[in-house]
């Protein structure tokens, strides 16, 4: 059977290459991310027939539409097994010839022998154990593809749901985990209604804003470079004056990196009557509490780095060396990947997060993705901001007005990267393999 390999930079893109080459009867194995795009195994439809044939014969019951994929795998392995017990066999059967033959020098030779024929063997069980592994896989994946196949038949609203949610960017886990969650005979619009429900139980987000400006407290924007945590800051520090005044409120600024980085929130503080403190280790941190601790609340703009530089530790490390406990507020851009915003918060989470901020609302096309990082790490949703008004573009998080605008953008911007109907199966054939969305509150 001739496996082949093909790869493009999206999965449209390269189950459409499958198409051109193997035509429309063609077999997906796999279909994964690779570094630059997706990579497709697949062969044509009737080599596949003609090795199901050939293996036919092996079994007397009658055949579900997985029993061939099953039964060649049974074979591969008992001719593997077959091929190790004779091999093994033979070099038994060397190892008494040479030691009737050999004295007691050339018995030490053949010892050295046998074992290096023993870890030959050795390598080839891990071998094929490694095979069947990765034939397993490929059979989960193929049998998911036919199962989403027929569900699509079967009931249509499902494979509605699941295409709405992949189009609003949504990750395939959970798509896939509430399209099989949705309860039976509901139409259309009760089918978009429940969705929006259970997303909304899963998305976590304050109530009013007490737990920040009237709790008060010190309060730390953390996040890469560019995600707006300096303008962030500046529009908490003007909601806060708005409502309290300037006397009790202090802001930090450990931006000591960027070129007149700290220069801006100077500014913002000029322009709020309130100054603004620069730190540059635990120290100067130590030292600035102290001369704000009879604050009410204290907000710390910190440097920007990269999630992978090492820094990010060390920035961590400065928060965490405090006597008074900071809360810190995760910063995360809606215009970047579901993997970048996972690999930003695996970065930053450190001894823990308190929440975070949605920022650049405003130039995100699809937010579906970034609520789905939110709710899969059970991070509590403070604010949204979406412009660079102080104080004017920043709001309290409205659960209810995010997951509509995440599940009805629709834009231009999204056809080339929407699946096609009959492109659904092999996605959710993939997402398969993938890690199981922890459970969700309300199923």
């Amino acid at each position: 059977m001739n496996i082949r390999r093909f790869f493009g930079k999206s999965s449209r893109e390269a189950l459409t290459i499958v198409r051109q080459e193997l035509g429309d009867d063609a077999v997906i194995l796999s279909n994964r991310a690779v570094a630059g795009g997706n990579e497709i195994m697949a062969f044509r439809e009737v080599e596949m027939n003609a090795l199901v044939d050939a293996n036919s014969a092996h079994t007397a019951s009658e055949p579900s539409e997985a029993t061939p994929w099953l039964l060649l795998l049974n074979k591969n392995v008992s001719e593997e097994h077959q091929s190790v017990t004779a091999k093994t066999m033979e070099t038994s059967a060397n190892v008494s010839n040479l030691q009737q033959t050999f004295n007691h020098d050339v018995d030490a030779h053949k010892n050295l022998q046998s074992h290096k024929s023993n870890v030959a063997t050795s390598k080839q069980m891990v071998w094929m154990l490694k095979e069947m592994r990765n034939m397993r896989n490929v059979i989960e994946s193929q049998l998911a593809t036919i199962a989403w196949g027929n569900i699509q038949q079967r009931d249509p609203i499902k494979s509605e749901v699941l295409s709405n949610l992949l189009a609003a960017r949504f990750s395939p886990a959970l798509s896939r985990y509430l399209a099989e969650k949705l309860p039976l005979n509901l139409d259309s619009k009760k089918a978009q209604a429940w969705v929006k429900y259970i997303l909304s139980k899963n998305l976590n987000t304050i109530e009013n804003e007490a737990e920040i400006l009237d709790q008060g407290g010190v309060f730390a924007l953390i996040g890469p470079t560019g995600v707006g945590k300096t303008t962030t800051t500046a529009k908490l520090a003007a909601r806060y004056v708005m409502k309290h005044g300037t006397q009790n409120l202090g802001l930090i600024t450990t931006d000591a990196y960027r070129v007149g980085g700290h220069e801006q929130l100077r500014i913002y503080g000029k322009i709020l009557g309130v100054v603004v403190y620069a730190v540059k280790d635990e120290t100067d941190l130590a030292l600035a509490l102290n001369e704000l601790k009879n604050k009410h609340t204290i907000l710390i703009d910190t440097v920007g780095v990269s999630q992978r530089d090492r820094m990010v530790a060390e920035q961590i490390a400065l928060l965490s060396s405090s006597n008074a406990p900071i809360k810190k507020l995760l910063c995360l851009n809606a215009t970047n990947t579901g993997e970048t915003l996972t690999d930003v918060i695996s970065a930053y989470k450190g001894k823990g997060l308190d929440g975070c901020i949605i920022t650049k609302l405003d130039e995100a096309v699809t937010i579906g993705n970034t609520l789905d990082v939110i709710i899969r790490e059970k991070l509590k949703l403070y604010y949204t901001a979406d412009g660079q008004r102080v104080p004017e573009d920043i709001n309290l998080a409205n659960k209810i007005a995010l997951i509509d605008l995440a599940l009805n953008s629709k834009s231009p911007a999204n056809r080339p990267f929407e699946f096609l109907d009959e492109e659904l199966p092999f996605v959710m054939g993939q997402a398969s393999n993938a890690n199981h969305i922890s459970q969700l509150a309300e199923i």
